[in-house]
């Protein structure tokens, strides 16, 4: 769900271990910088090329920047071709705007189509499979489609997916996270928008990218950490919106994370970040930004990396490619661990702070690292046609066929969605823990959770 990189509310409509290491637990696993399993060369065919929401049509320049970064390195030789979608996101998008997902299923016709056609070609095989690339809602309809290819009988090795801020991404995807009960799909109908789930992972070959603090594709397993949430909305601006500006050797050093089984076709790697997003802002003031950030940077990594069930890194143990919906509380045995990590982390902060001090570098201005990310992108988008304000009428059907109805405006909307549909939500989930035999704790706490989670992407949809 990512938009023209920018500020926070443009940003929002696109979407270093600090401390000793603890103990793992049971069933959790360490990432590591391996080589995939899935690796091979993408061959010389065609690779479509679609974008994120507000771009309809990506120009060349964005084409090259997606080849430059993600498909040539996997041994891509062949050519781009652009597709054009809808990448509609209301509210987030302007009033009127098409909902995400009429998006998606309007945008998955486009790329069906089109896979399919270079199928029918001739050319495709196993050694020139067609490439698809899909970065944020673009990265949803692929993922939406690769069932529908499989029933159709496209063979596994003519489609290979390259994703970029994937909301499907089982363990932290937004989609994912909020599919509760897992499996319902519980959809919000005055914003048109349905949590859809985990992606596929065993149909067709897949690399799938994603930042640190993605606070669209890297979502908090447990929103009641509000300061996790708080650090994952702003890495909608600085993480969710930079994937075009990353250095190649950015993305040659990020880290594939385990899975569950060799059966597994996708490869997930995830790209850690130097900086919380909640401090970026800091990073622009003169001489004082960057030593207040090494002050406050480790103990607070500590708090926002509880968010996601640990405190080394801000994404979730565990295997990439399990399903992993939102829960209440983090282990107990990790809890335990946070008294001591805060202690030594707050030491390092003093030590760093100094240190930057009296570092004459720091004297010399430069750009934080997601400015010059920034930098780096925008010239990807010369030539791009956006779908920024695009208005679509709102019919019958969303007005008196939709409960509660789909009006348009954002703010109706919004509201309709925190009385009428959060409520049912809510209850949905606690009936549904307590009949699987779930603690009173957790049937409270979870809806708890939730509603922290989606409330301020709620409220800042609602001005929009």
């Amino acid at each position: 769900m990512f938009r023209v990189p920018g500020a926070l509310a443009v940003s929002l409509l696109t979407g270093t271990s600090l401390i000793g290491s603890p103990t793992l637990l049971d069933g959790q696993t360490h990432a590591v910088r391996l080589t995939a399993a899935h690796s091979g060369a993408l061959g010389n065919g065609t690779a479509l090329i679609l974008g994120p929401s507000g771009i309809s049509t990506p120009g060349q320049a964005y084409a090259d920047r997606v080849n430059e970064l993600y498909l040539a390195p996997h041994g891509f030789t062949g050519t781009t071709q652009i597709l054009t979608t809808p990448e509609g996101l209301y509210p987030f998008l302007g009033p009127f705007g098409e909902t995400f997902d009429r998006s998606v299923e309007q945008g998955n016709q486009v790329l069906e189509a089109a896979i399919l056609e270079q199928i029918a070609g001739g050319h495709v095989d196993a050694d020139n499979p067609v490439v698809v690339f899909g970065w944020s809602q673009s990265a949803v309809m692929s993922a939406v489609l690769m069932q529908q290819l499989a029933d159709q009988g496209v063979p596994s090795d003519y489609v290979h997916f390259v994703l970029a801020g994937d909301e499907t991404v089982p363990n932290g995807g937004m989609l994912a996270r909020f599919d509760l009960p897992t499996g319902e799909h519980p959809t919000i109908p005055s914003l048109g928008l349905t949590f859809s789930g985990a992606q596929p992972t065993t149909l067709f070959p897949t690399d799938v990218y994603t930042n640190e603090y993605d606070g669209f594709a890297n979502f908090p397993q447990y929103p009641i950490n509000f300061l996790s949430v708080i650090n994952a909305v702003m890495g909608i601006a600085f993480q969710h919106s930079t994937y075009l500006g990353l250095a190649p050797e950015d993305i040659a050093n990020a880290v594939l994370l385990p899975t569950s089984s060799p059966d597994v076709l996708t490869d997930y790697y995830m790209i850690p970040a130097d900086t919380l997003p909640l401090l970026a802002p800091l990073q622009l003031l003169p001489f004082i930004g960057n030593p207040l950030v090494d002050l406050l940077q480790p103990a607070l990594r500590v708090l926002v990396n509880l968010g996601y069930g640990n405190i080394e890194h801000g994404w979730s143990p565990g295997f990439a490619d399990m399903p992993t919906s939102l829960g209440f509380l983090p282990d107990a045995s990790v809890l335990q661990q946070v008294p001591q990590a805060l202690a030594d982390a707050t030491q390092q902060g003093i030590n760093d702070f100094f240190a930057r001090l009296a570092d004459p570098a720091n004297y010399v201005y430069t750009l934080p690292e997601w400015a010059e990310q920034l930098s780096r992108e925008l010239p990807a988008f010369a030539g791009s046609e956006t779908s920024l304000l695009s208005m679509v009428p709102t019919t019958w059907t969303d007005l008196f066929e939709t409960t509660p109805a789909h009006t348009g405006i954002p703010l109706l909307d919004m509201l309709s969605a925190v009385l009428f549909t959060l409520p049912e939500y809510n209850d949905q989930i606690y009936t549904s823990i307590l009949a699987d035999g779930g603690s009173m704790l957790d049937a409270i706490g979870t809806p708890l959770a939730a509603d922290l989670g989606l409330l301020p992407l709620i409220l800042i949809g609602a001005v929009f």
